[in-house]
């Protein structure tokens, strides 16, 4: 359970906290596909060009595997990037679900998924099932609460743990990053989709 905890923690979550009263700052994130791997750093080409990053000692995998908006229920923990609406509401872009007892990066902060969109980490609450699949969330934060609106066609996925030996020349990954003291970037987890599909977040 540690090791998936600090799995989940680096994938998908802030390093650094923040006080309740306080939203976190965004995190920094890298997207693309793996370009090359060595024991420890990897290159990934994504948007915003080539970048190494350097793999810490004890380096987890995260795997996000796809599931049904059923296995978003009231009491779970989720994180939702997703687009603020005029009405005070979100609109997902996609969902993914923390394993049970895993409650990390807890908060509502900027996300750099689309432009303007923001990550919300929270408690299910209420879930109202709409049409084709739609689901309207009541997802709490120990300073706030929002209301979600799950479309039908947007990825959910579970986070569960990994193999290294599942990272390779072309996996697509996500990892958030921190900036070490001589510059370099690190990162203590990576995050793949099941079966090599591209992480949504």
């Amino acid at each position: 359970m540690f090791r998936m905890t600090m799995a989940v923690a680096a994938a998908v979550t802030l390093a650094a906290g923040a006080s309740q009263a306080q939203a976190p700052a965004a995190p920094s994130v890298v997207r693309g596909t793996v370009t090359a791997l060595d024991a420890g750093s990897m290159t990934v080409k994504g948007q915003k060009g080539v970048t190494k990053v350097n793999l810490a000692p004890q380096w987890t995998v995260a795997v996000l595997k796809p599931v049904t908006p059923d296995a978003i229920k009231p009491g779970s923990f989720i994180g939702t990037a997703e687009m603020p609406q005029k009405d005070g509401t979100g609109r997902s872009l996609e969902v993914h679900v923390f394993p049970p007892g895993v409650k990390m990066g807890e908060g509502h902060y900027g996300w750099d998924l689309r432009k303007g969109s923001m990550m919300t980490n929270g408690t299910v609450g209420t879930v109202v099932a709409g049409r084709k699949g739609t689901r309207q969330l009541e997802v709490s934060y120990s300073y706030g609460k929002r209301t979600i609106n799950v479309p039908a066609n947007v990825p959910i996925v579970q986070i569960t743990p990994g193999q290294r030996s599942q990272v390779k020349v072309g996996t697509p990954v996500f990892m958030v990053v921190q900036k070490t003291a001589n510059g370099q970037l690190m990162a203590g987890s990576v995050s793949i989709g099941e079966n090599g599909a591209k992480p949504p977040m």
